[in-house]
């Protein structure tokens, strides 16, 4: 049996320094690839992170997160079939 891998359909860069550390974004998150890290930011907060994989690009914590500019979510657009994909970014 061959193993497929799912293509990410979106990506998330996450701005620790903005982070609070609420948890909004990451009890959001449907796939479940946002997770409050261990470390602290220069506030004294542990801050949201990425895992790296996974994200639907659905935006959901893009828009859960009280902190402006803390999220970017960009989201993966097919071009065409013989062409890469393309992100562009929701915020």
């Amino acid at each position: 049996m061959v193993d497929t891998i799912k293509q990410d359909k979106g990506s998330v860069n996450m701005n620790s320094e903005e982070c609070k550390g609420c948890g909004l974004c990451v009890a959001s998150c449907t796939p479940g690839v946002l997770r409050l890290s261990e470390n602290l930011n220069r506030y004294g907060y542990h801050y949201a992170v990425y895992q790296g994989r996974g994200c639907s690009g659905c935006g959901l914590c893009f828009y859960a997160c009280p902190e402006p500019g803390a999220i970017t979510v960009y989201k993966r657009a097919l071009v065409a079939r013989h062409m890469p994909a393309v992100e562009m970014a929701i915020a």
